[in-house]
C-alpha cells in the first residue's frame, strides 16, 4: 500500500525547487529579464560614451583658439618690435649724419665766403665742389635769401632796422645762411631784419 505522507519536496516542479532557473517569458529576450539596476548602468555608461566626443572636441576647439591668440599676439608684438628697431636704426643714422653734417658747415661757410670773394683757385674749386656734392647727397641744404619774409622758426635776428616799402618784417640782409636736413633746421639763418617803417604824421600847411 502507498503511503500518501509523501514528501512536499517529491510533488513539487522542476522550477519549484529552491535555486531553480525561471523559464524565461515567451518571445522577450533575456536581457530585459535583467535588474533594472543592470539597465540603467549600461544606459549610463551608453550615454558616457556618448558625451566624451563632444566634451574631446570642446576642448580641442578651446585649446586652438587660445593658441592662435598667443600667435596673433607674438606676431603683433613682433611688428612692433621690428618698427621700433627700425625707427631707432633710422634715427641713430640720421643722428650720425647731422653731426658730420654739423662739423662740414663751418667748412662751406669759408667755401662760400671765398666764392663770394672771388679767391677760389682752380685746385681748391675742385675740393670745394666734392665737398658741397657730399653734403648735398647727406640732405644739407643751405637756405636764407635777402628779402624772405622773417620767420622766428628758421631765422635769428642779430640787427633790426626799418625800411619803407614792407608790409611785415623781411630779411634786409643775410649774415650768415642757415642749414637744414629737410625739415629739421640744423642752424637758423642769422639775418638783418627789416621792420615795416611807422608813417610819418602828416604836417600842417
Amino acid at each position: 500500500m502507498q503511503s500518501q505522507n509523501s514528501d512536499p519536496a517529491d510533488q513539487a516542479g522542476p522550477y519549484d525547487r529552491p535555486g531553480a532557473q525561471q523559464p524565461a517569458e515567451p518571445g522577450v529576450p533575456d536581457n530585459e529579464n535583467a535588474a533594472p539596476d543592470q539597465n540603467a548602468a549600461a544606459g549610463a555608461e551608453d550615454a558616457s560614451d556618448a558625451g566624451e566626443p563632444a566634451d574631446a572636441s570642446a576642448q580641442l576647439a578651446l585649446q586652438l583658439a587660445e593658441r592662435t591668440a598667443d600667435l596673433q599676439r607674438l606676431q603683433a608684438e613682433y611688428v612692433n618690435y621690428k618698427k621700433r628697431v627700425d625707427r631707432d636704426r633710422d634715427l641713430s643714422r640720421r643722428a650720425g649724419a647731422e653731426r658730420i653734417l654739423a662739423d662740414l658747415m663751418g667748412v662751406l661757410d669759408n667755401i662760400r665766403s671765398a666764392r663770394e670773394h672771388e679767391q677760389m683757385t682752380d685746385g681748391f674749386k675742385l675740393v670745394a665742389g666734392e665737398i658741397e656734392k657730399v653734403a648735398s647727397r647727406h640732405g644739407l641744404e643751405a637756405f636764407g635769401e635777402k628779402g624772405d619774409p622773417f620767420d622766428p622758426r628758421i631765422h635769428e635776428a642779430l640787427m633790426q632796422t626799418q625800411a619803407s616799402g614792407i608790409t611785415e618784417p623781411t630779411a634786409a640782409e643775410v649774415l650768415q645762411v642757415g642749414y637744414k636736413v629737410g625739415d629739421r633746421v640744423l642752424r637758423p639763418a642769422r639775418v638783418a631784419v627789416a621792420q615795416p617803417a611807422e608813417d610819418a604824421p602828416d604836417q600842417e600847411a
